[in-house]
């Protein structure tokens, strides 16, 4: 597992819907996150665990080498964050991150990621 600060500025935008196919660039990573409250969400989508590895594999094209970065709430309680990235781990996935503020930083906006589909 790797730790990593995350730093992400972006504009927001409201982008036109296209019906072409998801394409995911290789230097994206994906966000998974974990509220206060212990809900799961795929970049801005709320999502049942249950159905998260099905849903990596479908916007991934199963490529276990996507950058996954995993978010969870400092309030939550630890074991649930460990069984997300379990999740994530035993769907074959090898490019996981957990994600936290470094200490003295200004925390930015995170970048608007609107590109998985509800």
């Amino acid at each position: 597992m790797v730790t990593a600060p995350l730093l992400t500025v972006g504009v927001q935008v409201d982008l036109p819907k296209a019906q072409a196919s998801l394409i995911q660039e290789p230097d994206e990573p994906l966000s998974v996150t974990v509220d206060f409250e212990g809900r799961v969400y795929l970049q801005n989508s709320e999502i049942e665990l249950r159905k998260l590895t099905a849903r990596l594999i479908a916007v991934t094209g199963a490529n276990p080498d996507i950058r996954i970065f995993v978010r969870g709430d400092k309030t939550i309680d630890y074991g649930r964050v460990m069984q997300v990235m379990g999740t994530i781990n035993a769907a074959g996935f090898k490019r996981v991150a957990l994600i936290m503020e470094m200490p003295g930083r200004v925390t930015l906006p995170q970048k608007k990621l609107n590109k998985v589909a509800k």
